[in-house]
C-alpha cells in the first residue's frame, strides 16, 4: 500500500544564464578556483562548530521538513529541535528557480537545492563549502553521491547529499506491447503510441534528448547530455519538435500524470518511481523501467548559505537529515533513495530501498544527474562553448511552440 507522500514539483527553468552568475569580480581581494565548467569564489567552509544558535532557518521542497503538522505520523523535525535547541523554520518553495531567488533575497541558513539550481547558487557565492568533518554521519553516505559535478568544485563538497532517484520510463501494460526497453518508445516517428506520449515540461527535459541522441547519433560527439554545443542542442531541439507531434500531454503536475495515465489519455512517457507506485496502488496497469540507454534524474543537495547566521544549527541539521532515522523517514515519505544506506534497516517498509534502487552503484551510474549548463562544457572540451541554461530556456519555448 503507498501511504501518502509528496512528490517533486517540476523543477523550472531559469530564465538567468549561469555565465553571467560565474564571473568574479574585478577587485584584488576576490579569487577564484577552477571549477568542471566555471569559476567559483574562494569562500572559507566553517573550521570548527560552536553553541547552537537556537534557530535554523530552512529552504526546501515540500515533504523535506515534516513536523507532524500534515501527517502525525510524520516528524523528524521535533526531535531535532528538542536534541539541539534548534528551532527549525521552513519554507518550502515549489521550483529550483525560485529556491534560487529566495535564498538570494537573505534570511536562510540552508537549500535543499536539486541539481539545476546547485551550479548556481556555487558559482554566485550564495553557498559556501561545507566542511564534511564536522558531519559526522557524512561518513556512512553513498560514496557514489559524493564528489560530484552539481555537489563540488575541485574534490571540495559545498553541500550534504539527501537523496536520488532517476527519471524512468512508464507505460501501460495493457496498450503498450512488447514492454519497451529504449526511450525510442517516446522519441521514434510515427510512433503507434501518438497522442498518447507524455513528456516532462521543463527545458531540463532538453537532456533526455541528448542523451538519447549519444546512444543513437554518436557522431553527434555527445559525451554529457548537459553539455552541448550549439550543434548539439540544435539536434536535440529537432529530435524534441518531432516529438512534440505525438506528444498528448507535457507533464509537471505528478497527480495529473497519475490521472492521465489512469483514464488512458497517456500509456507512455517518462516519470519517477513515486508516480509509478502511486498509479498502481490505485490499480493503474502502469510498470517501469530504467531504459537501456539510461535515464536523468536528480540528486539533492543540503547547502549553506554564505550569509547564514546559524551555522551551528545549519550543520547539526545536515548531520540529522542524513541519519539513519531522519534519512529513512524522508526518503520514504518523498519517495526516493536514501543517502545513507544505514536508512535501509529502519523504513516502515521493508522492501522501499530495493524498489528506489537504494545502493545499487551499477543502476546508479546510468543516471545522468540533473546538471546547470553552463557556457565552459563540463565534459572537458576547451575547442568550443557549450549552451547554457538560458540558451536551452528560450530552445524549449521553441519546442513547444
Amino acid at each position: 500500500m503507498i501511504t501518502h507522500r509528496w512528490a517533486r514539483v517540476a523543477a523550472a527553468c531559469a530564465a538567468l544564464t549561469l555565465t553571467a552568475a560565474c564571473g568574479t569580480s574585478s577587485g584584488d581581494d576576490t579569487k577564484g578556483v577552477e571549477a568542471s565548467g566555471f569559476t567559483a569564489p574562494d569562500l572559507p567552509a566553517l573550521a570548527e562548530l560552536g553553541e547552537g544558535e537556537g534557530e535554523v532557518n530552512i529552504l526546501a521542497w515540500a515533504g523535506y521538513v515534516e513536523d507532524g503538522s500534515t501527517d502525525p505520523a510524520v516528524d523528524w523535525v521535533t526531535g531535532f529541535e528538542k536534541e539541539t535547541g534548534c528551532e527549525v523554520n521552513v519554507k518550502t518553495f515549489g521550483t529550483s528557480d525560485e529556491a534560487v531567488n529566495l535564498l538570494k533575497a537573505g534570511g536562510y541558513d540552508l537549500v535543499s537545492a536539486s541539481g539545476d539550481a546547485s551550479l548556481r547558487l556555487i558559482a554566485s557565492g550564495d553557498v559556501e563549502p561545507v566542511n564534511t568533518d564536522l558531519i559526522p554521519n557524512y561518513a556512512d553516505v553513498y560514496d557514489f553521491l559524493k564528489d560530484r559535478d552539481w555537489n563540488s568544485v575541485d574534490g571540495q563538497m559545498y553541500g550534504v547529499p539527501h537523496g536520488y532517484g532517476a527519471n524512468v520510463l512508464m507505460y501501460r501494460t495493457d496498450e503498450v506491447k512488447p514492454a519497451p526497453t529504449s526511450w525510442s518508445a517516446v522519441f521514434e516517428e510515427d510512433s503507434p503510441y501518438a497522442g498518447k506520449i507524455t513528456a516532462y515540461d521543463s527545458p531540463i527535459y532538453i537532456a533526455d534528448a541528448a542523451m538519447y541522441l549519444m546512444a543513437t547519433q554518436p557522431d553527434l560527439g555527445i559525451e554529457n547530455p548537459y553539455a552541448l554545443d550549439e550543434e548539439q542542442l540544435q539536434a536535440a531541439v529537432d529530435l524534441l519538435k518531432t516529438q512534440r507531434e505525438q506528444v498528448g500531454e507535457y507533464w509537471s503536475d505528478y497527480l495529473k500524470e497519475v490521472q492521465a495515465f489512469k483514464t488512458g489519455d497517456s500509456v507512455v512517457g517518462t516519470t519517477w518511481q513515486v508516480i509509478a507506485n502511486l498509479a498502481q496502488s490505485e490499480g493503474t496497469p502502469v510498470d517501469s523501467v530504467l531504459p537501456e540507454e539510461g535515464a536523468t534524474g536528480w540528486s539533492d543537495t543540503w547547502m549553506v548559505a554564505t550569509e547564514s547566521e546559524h551555522k551551528t544549527c545549519a550543520y547539526q541539521w545536515m548531520n540529522h537529515i542524513i541519519s539513519p532515522e531522519a534519512n529513512a523517514a524522508v526518503a520514504e515519505w518523498f519517495g526516493e533513495s536514501p543517502a545513507n544506506p544505514k536508512a535501509c534497516e529502519l523504513t516502515a517498509d521493508a522492501k522501499h530501498c530495493e524498489t528506489y534502487h537504494a545502493g545499487d552503484a551499477e543502476y546508479a551510474s546510468k543516471i545522468w544527474y540533473w546538471t546547470t549548463p553552463v557556457a565552459d562544457c563540463i565534459d572537458g572540451r576547451t575547442d568550443v562553448k557549450c549552451t547554457d541554461y538560458g540558451q536551452w530556456t528560450q530552445a524549449w519555448t521553441e519546442i513547444k511552440g
